[in-house]
Order: structure tokens, then C-alpha cells, then sequence
């Protein structure tokens, strides 16, 4: 068992959602938005940061898993991104927890089916996964769908490594 962090970032609005893996199944925990105040980028990434850790403090996960920056036609846009990311993943590092991260076109694909799955899509598959009875925020059901991808790609690397184990010691033949 293990409770999943998952970080959809952003300079103004940071999504975040728990969920908790029990081998194939997921329970959802919670889900939210870090909304920044400030115009200064320097007082958006405290607030983040504070965000970050106020989460990581109510849930106590155990592991923390962030989305990659897409870098678009927007390099400032980027350049916020990233600092967004950085400080969200600072507050992961001082609680100890291992950080992960994952693109989008592979968020997508382990949620929908489709790397080029659109933010409704997205919703509605996190909604049916964790059996949830109403739609996230946008960016709420984005941090949800990293968490699950987490929990996927997770799954799916333990499951390779034992077979790979039992394939050493010559079971699989």
C-alpha cells in the first residue's frame, strides 16, 4: 500500500491529488488547488512551496510524483513552469519523499488511452477510475491523473522486475 502525491504545477494555479494504491486498486483521497495571490514570481513560488508542504503534511504520502514542463511556443511561460515545478518539488525533497516525473503525452496515455487526450477527456476518465461522483477541477483532475500514472507505471515496473527475477533464476523457459 501506498499513498501517491501527484502535482500538476503552475505559476497561478497548482493542482494536487491523493490517492492511495492497494495493488490494482486506487482510493481516492483528496483533491485541490494551490491558488497564488501575488504578482511577483518570488511570492508565488513561497505560496507554492507552502502549499506543497501544508498537502504533504495533512496526507502523508509516500511518494511524489510531479508533471514535466512542456516547453510550447511560450519560453517565459516555460521558464514559470519550471520554477513552479521547482518549488513544488523542494517541498517533496525536505519531507524525504522520492519524486518522480512523468510528460504529459505519457500522463495521458496511461489515463485515457491517447496521448493527445484533451483536459475533458482527462476528467472523465479520472472520475471513472477513482469512481468519484462529481468532476474535479481541471487542474484537481490533472494532478489526479499524474498520481494515477504513477501508480500504472509503477505497477507495470515491479510486475517487469519480478518477472525479469524469476526469468534469472530460470522459471520462465
Amino acid at each position: 500500500m501506498s499513498i501517491i502525491l501527484g502535482i500538476d504545477p503552475g505559476s497561478r494555479i497548482t493542482g494536487y491529488g491523493v490517492i492511495r494504491q492497494q495493488g490494482r486498486h486506487l482510493e481516492y483521497l483528496g483533491s485541490g488547488c494551490i491558488r497564488t495571490s501575488a504578482e511577483d514570481i518570488p511570492t508565488r513560488l513561497k505560496q507554492i512551496y507552502a502549499g506543497v508542504s501544508e498537502v504533504i503534511t495533512q496526507f502523508q504520502p509516500d511518494v511524489f510524483a510531479i508533471e514535466e514542463v512542456f516547453m510550447g511556443k511560450n519560453a517565459s511561460s516555460a521558464l514559470k513552469l519550471g520554477q513552479a515545478r521547482g518549488s513544488a518539488i523542494v517541498a517533496a525533497v525536505n519531507a524525504d519523499l522520492p519524486v518522480s516525473e512523468y510528460a504529459a503525452r505519457l500522463i495521458k496515455q496511461a489515463v485515457v488511452g491517447t496521448g493527445g487526450a484533451d483536459k475533458a477527456q482527462v476528467q472523465h476518465m479520472v472520475c471513472s477510475v477513482l469512481k468519484l461522483p462529481g468532476k474535479p477541477q481541471a487542474d484537481a483532475a490533472d494532478a489526479l491523473a499524474v498520481a494515477i500514472c504513477h501508480a500504472h507505471t509503477h505497477k507495470t515496473l515491479v510486475a517487469m522486475a519480478g518477472r525479469a527475477s524469476g526469468a534469472r533464476r530460470g522459471r520462465y523457459r
